[in-house]
């Protein structure tokens, strides 16, 4: 039987979350009600998995997360509202090492809480396997700075458009739990020279995208755009599909176009890795696209990423080395899908070396 601790200030939400597993079996639960507690529990109770509020008096969440990984690391699943603010501290907690987060339900609990209730199991059952990775250093300011300026740099020529003749190809990646963190270090480390354009369809709420991309945006030399209207696909651009939708690449007067779409219901996550891929065939030859399938739970992305490598793609599944979750790379290996199986470290280089021939 797993442990799961539930960490909030507000009794009804500890209530709720607590008979949530308990009905669905298999969890021995307890909680706390403020980050200090938590902090005493996970030492006492030693439990498999957390779920952490952010907003709590006495010792909020952030603080416990970092006295939590420094002391006893264990799987850490943060309850966000979702908010601006919940945004930027969900993306703050998992720099210091949180695994997922959870849209915490707001309104009225009773009438909300079962939107969860899916959600929550199966973001403590994705826990349960993930692979804990060290807190990555912060990039030292100077670097940053730098990037900046190669961005601004790269910003200021001549884009390359996808109606024109120099419009070399795509690179689609697809990403969900363990998303952010990974994707802060692939992304940060392509160049601002890199001629393909990068669409990104990472699971996460509508509320929250447009903070990672802007996020993204402050340590990239690419510039990193959420896909909230109709955009034309240019290099030097990576598009972060908009929560909430799935991002599909279109045609319009003879250009290359990325739109948001409401979420396709015949589909499990959102923004779709699938319909992604899916479209990108649609519209561009396979022989020009490139195929990242990330850490993540589930198989989204799969099928159709093993499409674009049977048709004469490349594909790149993340290693279990490093995958937070070894879900979605996996089911792209057991397909016979991966072109190449590499660490997140090195999948940026590849990247490079397949742009340039």
């Amino acid at each position: 039987m797993k442990k799961v601790l539930i960490v909030d200030d507000s009794a009804l939400m500890r209530r709720q979350l607590s008979t949530m597993l308990q009905q669905a079996g298999g969890f021995q639960v307890r909680t706390a009600r403020n980050g200090a507690e938590a902090v005493a529990e996970n030492l006492s109770f030693e439990p498999d998995v957390i779920t952490l509020d952010v907003n709590m008096p006495e010792m909020d969440g952030i603080t416990a997360l970092s006295l939590i990984m420094a002391q006893r690391p264990v799987p850490v699943v943060m309850v966000s509202s979702l908010t601006e603010q919940g945004a930027l501290a969900t993306f703050e907690a998992l720099n210091l090492g949180a695994v997922d987060y959870l849209p915490k339900p707001g309104g009225t609990i009773s009438l909300s809480i079962d939107q969860v209730r899916e959600e929550l199991l199966r973001k403590v059952n994705a826990a349960l396997k993930a692979r804990l990775q060290p807190r990555k250093a912060d990039k030292p300011a100077g670097l940053v700075q730098r990037m900046k300026a190669e961005r601004a740099e790269a910003l200021s020529r001549p884009a390359r458009l996808a109606g024109s003749s120099r419009f070399p190809g795509l690179v689609l990646i697809g990403v969900s739990t363990g998303g952010p963190r990974t994707l802060e270090e692939l992304l940060p480390s392509l160049p601002a020279d890199f001629p393909f354009p990068v669409l990104v369809a990472q699971h996460m709420p509508a509320a929250f995208t447009r903070s990672f991309a802007e996020r993204l945006n402050g340590l990239c030399a690419l510039d990193v755009v959420e896909v909230s209207a109709p955009m034309a696909v240019e290099s030097g651009h990576v598009y972060i599909g908009k929560g909430g939708a799935d991002m599909l690449l279109v045609e319009r007067a003879g250009r290359l176009m990325v739109i948001a779409k409401p979420e396709n219901t015949q589909y499990l996550w959102h923004p779709s890795a699938e319909l992604l891929g899916r479209s990108a065939l649609d519209h561009v030859p396979a022989e020009n696209l490139i195929g990242v399938l990330l850490t993540g739970m589930g198989y989204d992305g799969a099928d159709a990423f093993a499409e674009i490598k049977r048709r004469g793609g490349r594909t790149i599944a993340e290693s279990e080395d490093t995958a937070v979750v070894f879900g979605m790379p996996a089911e792209l290996i057991a397909r016979g899908g991966a072109s190449m199986v590499l660490p997140i470290e090195k999948i940026a280089a590849q990247l490079g070396l397949w742009v340039k021939r």
